[in-house]
């Protein structure tokens, strides 16, 4: 069993930048594909980044220039940096592993975009 622990989430004013950080236990599986998805109040679940064990990545529209993901496959954990934050950005960011297996996600981190 997978298990994906977020940390990073918060408050933060317009403009400024958060990291978010998802670490996968029960598996040494590199060659999964990890990545961030978002849900705000009232609007579907959407992709905000995805990247391949060999670093292939893949953006949502709305954080393309602003959001970089990276990760660190030694230790199976996922890197979301998000610079230029909008009070659109504000959601439940959720992290995801999927592997030729299964999938999982984690509890979901908040992220709040406000002054």
């Amino acid at each position: 069993q997978v298990q994906l622990v977020e940390s990073g989430g918060g408050l933060v004013q317009p403009g400024g930048s958060l990291r978010l950080s998802c670490a996968a236990s029960g598996t040494t599986f590199s060659m999964s594909t990890m990545g961030w998805y978002r849900q705000a109040p009232g609007k579907q679940r959407e992709l905000v980044a995805s990247i391949t064990g060999e670093h292939l990545t893949n953006y949502g529209n709305s954080v393309k220039g602003r959001f970089t993901i990276s990760r660190d496959n030694a230790k199976i954990t996922v890197y979301l940096q998000m610079d230029s934050l909008k009070p659109e950005d504000t959601a439940v960011y959720y992290c995801h592993y999927a592997d030729y297996r299964a999938a999982y996600w984690g509890q979901g981190t908040q992220v709040t975009v406000s002054s």
